[in-house]
């Protein structure tokens, strides 16, 4: 599990990677990615590296048809990092909890 968090934090970890993937998100669809690369000031061939990156962290699924390839956006695993922020959540409600605890006795 956590080699998957490794990837998915890595891949959202450069701007670009974000942009790609919010893009599909609100797209809501698949898309080429000669369409995805347009919205870029960077090449397709960069772009097209920042898709595999998002691919591999399972944030991108890419389909085939004909020559074109298409992306969609898999918001899933998000849900594993979302879950592993949460016990830091609880350790820091927790540690609240018992700082204002502590404050409250000594007063």
């Amino acid at each position: 599990m956590q080699d998957k968090i490794t990837r998915i934090l890595k891949a959202i970890a450069d701007p670009t990677r974000r942009e790609i993937f919010h893009a599909l998100v609100v797209a809501s669809t698949a898309m080429p990615i000669t369409q995805i690369s347009g919205q870029f000031d960077i090449s397709r061939q960069g772009v097209t590296k920042h898709i595999k990156t998002l691919e591999e962290a399972g944030l991108v699924q890419i389909s085939s048809k004909g020559r074109e390839r298409f992306c969609y956006a898999d918001a899933q695993p998000l849900q594993e990092v979302n879950n592993w922020l949460k016990f830091y959540e609880q350790f820091w409600d927790d540690a609240f909890s018992d700082l204002k605890s502590y404050l409250d006795d000594k007063t």
